[in-house]
């Protein structure tokens, strides 16, 4: 008997829903904070919510707070979004034939493609008996929840028990250094991770700490595209 769609829906849920683990511990505590923070700014924590559903856009929201100030432009606002968020151009290329043939889902594929969603599908092949395009959806939308969850319920705390915030937006970074580590860890190909760390560490130096992200990733993508073509002649030869 052949199994149903919903059958069909729920399977490939179950399956992805192991590899989104760390990204659920470290979501909930990052939206947390960001729930946290925008209640601090006397926001409702349906704000924290409905932001992380429509914006969706990790460290740019904590950034979007400042947003909500009296005098900032919306050429201003338009112009930082796009800085801060102009890396997910790169992590979209590296996913095009990923994405092939998903239908409606690239869309939300696309909109949901947070740099923790990113950094899984890149390692992660569909398991056997699965749908690869809803496989991949379901990680991208369980990431999200988590999100929203977080962001809620850290709207409602903030509501309720008092908090300094100072250092509160530093829980993404912590949690993208988590999942680099695991990573690293499991892969045997060091090559990406060591040229990303010395184009970030360069540029860095180089532009200073508020203009290197661009620079950086445009380094390192040109460096792997370098790197990459002797390795496609030996596999030739």
């Amino acid at each position: 008997m052949e199994p149903s769609q919903t059958q069909r829906r729920l399977y490939n849920l179950r399956r992805a829903f192991p590899y989104t683990i760390p990204v659920m511990m470290g979501y909930l505590f990052a939206g947390i904070a960001f729930g946290v923070l925008l209640r601090s700014k006397g926001y409702s924590f349906w704000w924290a919510g409905l932001m992380s559903l429509l914006v969706y856009a990790g460290s740019l929201q904590f950034v979007a707070v400042n947003f909500f100030a009296p005098g900032v432009s919306l050429l201003h606002v338009a112009f930082l979004t796009l800085m801060v968020n102009l890396r997910h151009v790169f992590y979209g290329l590296s996913l095009l034939t990923k994405f092939q043939g998903m239908g409606w889902r690239r869309l939300y594929m696309i909109f949901g493609l947070s740099d923790e969603t990113y950094s899984i599908l890149c390692g992660v092949k569909a398991p056997e008996g699965t749908q690869p395009a809803r496989f991949y959806f379901w990680i991208a939308v369980l990431d999200q929840l988590y999100w929203i969850c977080g962001s809620v319920l850290g709207g409602i705390a903030g509501g309720l028990i008092p908090f300094d915030t100072t250092g509160i937006d530093f829980t993404l970074t912590a949690l993208f250094t988590v999942i680099f580590t695991e990573q690293w860890l499991e892969s045997k190909d060091h090559l990406p991770a060591l040229v990303g760390i010395g184009s970030g560490a360069v540029c860095l130096l180089i532009f200073g700490a508020d203009n290197f992200l661009l620079p950086a990733l445009i380094v390192s993508v040109c460096l792997l595209l370098i790197l990459r073509r002797p390795a496609g002649k030996e596999g030739q030869a």
